[in-house]
């Protein structure tokens, strides 16, 4: 076998594909490469799926193919060991009550009035509940859901002094989803990734909120790499200009800034990665431009903004983390930068890296808490840097908790599954009214279900749940309302399998829009069955008559039932009882 090192990296590029191939079949995932993309010369990326399960699936980038694919499979061993692939969802009650729920080292803390001793320290306590008005219920974890159960907390290592604190995974779910998690070759090749990921976003975040000018690299230092030198001539000789930026801060932090103007729709795109080598962060920045894009897929980002406001408005920041396509400011291209160019570079063992990255955090005042997991055989670790690698704000913990559509699932569940049960619909219409959500809002993210693409649910949003729930009160002018909604929201990118549902919807508003004006209905049915036909006419009536609801809502296998969910709990299988095994052995 042929061996390719690269920076940054403890092990060849071939050993690492082939032992954590090796390694995730012996877990029993079969992993397929669904896509690759080499749009311009040096940049690669790669989409992998479980064939089983394809909402677990990663993205990998880098300089050729072999660092494509050990990229993409490295993130496929962080987020299954962080049980990433399964933030969002609710487990069931069976996970929910089992042995333990996220890892057999958990701990759970009953619900109680008060914080209960050992429930994180103090720092802790005063960062996420500076008022002291979040309540324990709060913390629940949407995975067990488990109320009676209490409160899922998990160790995490004080790196300020070794100490083990427990923090609620509602809070880390929540608050740091995706940020500070990595695998690795080795413990601190994985670790030095983790702690660049928390100062890239902490950095890329300062940088767009207070809309800093950043310094160019000289030409004379990117002439140092020239594979990055290659990529950026053939962006720019397809049109697209590209601008390289020291995001070190006058050489304090090990990040870059690339920037992408696409002329055609006067869109800018900022690309930003760090790792404590120079050369790393740089190829990782760039390979970011393209990751998962063609050059035909760079039309999605907006202008350059002179309102600053706007670029640091919270929102702006967090549509930056999802899918980077938030505004920057022209204030970042200024030709005086706030900054001096600063020639880094922090190159060490991975050992060596980790102690800079940790102490940079240290003189920030920071402190760093890691949780380490070796169970799938290779090391992986997440990396918490309170007040500074948060994604979202501590109050989403009381405006936009992931655990709020709780007792609104268990409501629709009951409703659903049970003819009888039509009366709860009044129920459930006060319980969304106190979750506050707006009627654009997705019905399975707010539940915490993985649906199939063909089902109902797929499109179900809360406009048209409320137009079902008013139908089913005999509510007829707010089912009219609902109704109204539901047909205009869809009227634009309808599928084909989606035409059909649209047809009752149009024959509810007919049918209330004919009793609205006082008209004898019986006049209209005829011409009505023709243009909805007679099965989704007859649905509409027996809807507006109260003689059935929820139309094609109706659960036969529960609200966990749906085949993509199933996939998702049989893949959440094979970790817990890979966490199991290995804490037996370890014993």
């Amino acid at each position: 076998m042929s061996r390719t090192f690269i920076p940054g990296k403890d092990e060849a590029l071939e050993v690492s594909i082939n032992t954590m191939q090796q390694r995730l079949a012996k877990l029993g995932f079969d992993i397929e490469e669904a896509s690759w993309l080499n749009p311009v010369p040096n940049v690669w990326s790669v989409h992998i799926r479980d064939r089983q399960c394809p909402a677990c699936f990663t993205n990998g980038k880098g300089a050729s193919k072999d660092a494509a694919l050990a990229s993409a499979l490295g993130e496929y061993f962080e987020r299954l060991a962080c049980n990433y692939f399964f933030a969002d969802f609710y487990m069931g009650e069976q996970i929910s009550n089992g042995e333990f729920v996220h890892y057999p080292n958990e701990k759970w803390f009953p619900i109680t009035d008060s914080w209960p001793a050992g429930l994180m320290d103090d720092y802790l306590k005063e960062h996420y509940d500076p008022e002291q008005d979040v309540e324990m219920a709060q913390l629940v974890d949407i995975q067990s859901s488990n109320e009676a159960r209490g409160v899922c907390a998990l160790p995490f290592e004080r790196q300020s002094d070794g100490q083990q604190i427990y923090i609620p995974m509602n809070i880390v779910g929540n608050l740091y989803v995706s940020n500070g998690m990595s695998a690795g070759n080795t413990k601190t090749e994985a670790r030095t990734q983790a702690l660049s990921e928390c100062f890239e976003r902490y950095v890329k975040n300062r940088i767009i909120t207070e809309c800093i000018s950043l310094p160019e690299i000289p030409t004379e230092v990117l002439a140092r790499y020239p594979h990055v030198v290659e990529a950026i001539a053939k962006l720019e000789d397809e049109g697209f200009p590209i601008t390289c930026f020291d995001a070190s801060l006058g050489g304090e932090y090990p990040v870059i800034c690339v920037t992408l103007f696409n002329p055609i729709n006067g869109g800018c795109f900022a690309s930003f990665g760090a790792h404590p080598r120079f050369g790393v962060a740089l190829e990782r920045t760039v390979t970011e431009l393209l990751q998962g894009r063609g050059l035909k897929d760079l039309d999605i980002f907006p202008s350059p903004s002179f309102n600053n406001d706007e670029v640091g408005d919270h929102t702006n920041i967090e549509t930056h983390f999802i899918d980077s396509s938030g505004l920057v400011s022209w204030d970042l291209f200024k030709q005086d930068s706030d900054y001096p160019f600063a020639d880094w570079d922090f190159a060490g063992s991975t050992q060596e890296e980790f102690n800079l990255l940790l102490s940079k955090f240290s003189e920030l005042g920071a402190d760093v808490y890691i949780a380490d997991y070796e169970h799938l055989e290779t090391y992986a670790c997440r990396v918490l840097v309170p007040g500074y690698s948060e994604i979202y704000p501590a109050d989403d913990l009381h405006f936009a908790n992931n655990n709020r559509g709780t007792a609104l699932r268990r409501l629709l569940e009951q409703w659903l599954s049970d003819t009888s049960n039509g009366d709860l619909a009044e129920t459930i219409l006060a319980e969304i009214d106190a979750l506050n959500v707006d009627e654009f809002q997705p019905l399975d993210q707010l539940l915490g279900i993985a649906v199939d693409n063909n089902s109902p649910w797929a499109t179900l949003r809360i406009g048209e749940l409320r137009c079902l729930l008013a139908l089913c009160l005999g509510e007829l002018e707010d089912a009219l309302d609902w109704a109204q909604w539901t047909v205009d929201f869809n009227a634009y990118g309808i599928t084909a399998d989606r035409q059909p549902r649209l047809r009752f919807y149009h024959a509810v508003l007919a049918i209330l829009q004919s009793q609205e004006q006082g008209l004898e209905l019986e006049q209209y049915l005829p011409k009505f069955e023709r243009m909805f036909t007679k099965a989704h006419l007859d649905a509409a009536l027996a809807h507006v008559q109260q003689q059935a609801y929820g139309y094609d809502l109706q659960l036969t296998n529960g609200i966990l039932g749906f085949a993509k969910h199933q996939s998702l709990l049989q893949a959440y299988d094979k970790l817990q009882r890979a966490k199991a095994a290995f804490t037996e052995w370890h014993k």
